[in-house]
């Protein structure tokens, strides 16, 4: 199974492709989708769809995370980030990609234990559960690192709450 993991904002998207073969985790790609600082809004949400929907095409991930909105940031950051995860979705959405979301204390959980740690502990864990040689390039790359793991870790159990009847 391989999740596309997503750290959602207008100036860098995070993103990361882990790959779970059995136990094992294994990073595919990471980086970030950076936007011009001071370009016009729709002209960064329109380049963050193309490059996610680049991203998707290429690697036909079975499932897209992304990180929900941290509500303890000013109301203006939380509406771009919003916008952000918007045509996040909305590229996974025209290719049939299915989609989880995770809060940040949900993904810090899933990788750390600990639904507090600081981001630096975070990308210390996300070195060593996939056996990388350094750290992620930003903490953007990291963090989406991050919630594909924490995808991944509960994904057999969504799997299972999917095939229980309702």
């Amino acid at each position: 199974m391989v999740v596309l993991g997503i750290d959602p904002g207008t100036a860098s998207t995070g993103y990361g492709l882990v790959r779970a073969e059995g136990t094992r985790l294994a990073a595919v790609a990471a980086g970030v989708i950076a936007t011009r600082a001071g370009g016009a809004l729709e002209r960064r949400l329109a380049d963050i769809h193309a490059e996610v929907g680049a991203l998707l095409d290429e690697h036909r991930p079975d499932a897209l995370a992304i990180e929900e909105l941290y509500f303890g940031i000013n109301v203006r950051t939380a509406l771009a980030v919003g916008q952000a995860r918007g045509v996040v979705l909305l590229a996974a959405g025209q290719r049939g990609t299915d989609c989880r979301s995770y809060t940040p204390q949900q993904v810090k959980s899933a990788v750390c234990g600990n639904g507090r740690a600081a981001k630096e502990q975070v990308g210390r864990m996300v070195v060593r559960l996939l056996g990388l040689r350094a750290m992620p390039a930003t903490d953007h790359a990291a963090d989406a690192l991050a919630v594909a793991i924490c995808d991944l870790n509960r994904a057999p159990l969504a799997d299972v709450m999917r095939s229980v009847p309702a």
